[in-house]
């Protein structure tokens, strides 16, 4: 079979089921969020067993360190997996929400309310947990997805979809509100971006190369960012101990993940008592540092940074530091280099927080805290299938009430129009 052929037999299923999902009640979608939770919590083991041959292929094809560890599943991994799910399956109904309603004059009530988007698309590389989160917030938000999954991590994908496709059908729910293409080949994200009328919305979870081709080919609606480049701006006005913390939190916590930070900026006001508390403290955690020419003049032995280091998503143990004059220096350094992600300040000056948050343009931004916590989960969300940086839509955490448009529905006692 042609994959034009598959991809058109798995969305003309997808239309279909996704019509029995937004019809079904609450109830029935947690009990699927459960029963999904509960069978891959069963099969830990297996699931790890299907990651390690997806592993091992990775490593002899020699993909860098942090390509493996996003591809990585081990036990603790799992259990986030699995909390997730239960964690969706508690979130108030997306579709019940109460939006608005307002009466005109003339008696027509209208009421304003949340309606599924339809068929999501969501295309991913590295990352098996995507395929328990994409599929956990489809079902809670009424929509069907079609999940395409890079070659490199299909066994586990494969393995963790069948299990939720057989919690659905345990749940009397059809099996095809979740699909995973059967099929490694690369002409699959090709199709699926032309694919308007059947997919509703493409979301792309993975490196610039592959965000970047989604958002010049496709011709069906995107959520998307392209890298993660995150500040820490520690302002004059900053707790050290407090700075020091979060800093090598954001940036060492996981260095492979979109959140973690990728650039520091220092107030130059304390660059020369800061900068070499915070130099010890990474270099203990293994992290290497390239600076300006102001940083270089304090710490003599750090490398100096070039250009393209201002704008690079270093995904591993690696930072660019540049001392800056001020907050409004800091906020331009943000605006040039930044990909609107997540950015944060450290600094106990309400002023300053207050105009940090007010003029930094990125989908999140934060006072005080690690840039880690860019992330659905810690939200409070459940999960998130991405962050979008976007403006229209959806922005930040992409999770279930997200993953919602709304229609307009009236309701009359046979008003005519004059």
């Amino acid at each position: 079979m042609q994959i034009n052929d598959i991809l058109n037999n798995i969305g003309k299923k997808s239309k279909v089921s996704q019509r029995e999902i937004a019809a079904s009640s609450h109830q029935i979608r947690k009990n699927i969020l459960k029963l999904c939770a509960n069978k891959i919590n069963q099969n830990t083991n297996l699931i790890i067993e299907a990651n390690k041959i997806d592993v091992s292929v990775a490593k002899k094809n020699g993909l860098k360190n942090s390509y493996i560890d996003r591809l990585n599943l081990d036990e603790k991994r799992v259990k986030a997996m699995v909390k997730s799910l239960n964690d969706i399956s508690k979130l108030p109904d997306p579709l019940e929400r109460k939006l608005e309603e307002w009466e005109r004059p003339n008696g027509l009530r209208i009421t304003r309310r949340p309606t599924p988007l339809g068929v999501l698309g969501v295309i991913y590389e590295s990352r098996p947990n995507v395929t328990a989160d994409a599929a956990g917030l489809s079902i809670k938000s009424g929509n069907s997805v079609i999940l395409k999954c890079g070659s490199d991590s299909f066994n586990s994908c494969e393995i963790i979809s069948e299990l939720i496709r057989k919690s659905l059908t345990e749940c009397k729910v059809s099996s095809n509100v979740v699909q995973l293409v059967p099929s490694k080949n690369r002409e699959v994200v090709d199709h699926m971006l032309k694919m308007s009328g059947i997919i509703d919305v493409i979301i792309p979870r993975g490196g610039r190369s592959l965000v970047e081709k989604v958002q010049s080919d496709s011709s069906v609606p995107v959520f998307s960012h392209l890298e993660g480049i995150c500040h820490i701006y520690v302002d004059e006005f900053a707790n050290f101990e407090k700075s020091v913390s979060v800093v090598v939190n954001g940036k060492m916590r996981r260095t492979g993940i979109c959140g973690a930070t990728e650039s520091l900026l220092i107030n130059r006001n304390i660059a020369k008592s800061f900068l070499p508390i915070i130099y010890s403290d990474l270099k203990a955690s293994g992290c290497e540092m390239v600076g300006d020419k102001k940083s270089k003049s304090i710490i003599s032995d750090m490398e100096l940074a070039k250009e393209e280091d201002w704008s690079t998503e270093y995904l591993g143990p690696k930072i660019s530091i540049k001392i800056v004059d001020d907050i409004v220096d800091a906020i331009k350094h943000i605006e040039k280099f930044g990909s609107q992600h997540t950015d944060a300040i450290m600094t106990e000056n309400k002023a300053n927080a207050d105009i940090f948050t007010k003029s930094v343009d990125s989908a999140i931004v934060m006072v005080n805290a690690s840039t880690q916590f860019a992330d659905g989960g810690e939200f409070g969300l459940g999960a998130e299938i991405g962050i979008s940086t976007g403006r229209l839509h959806a922005r930040g955490p992409v999770s279930a009430e997200q993953l919602t448009s709304f229609k307009y529905v009236v309701h009359g006692n046979g008003q005519i129009r004059p």
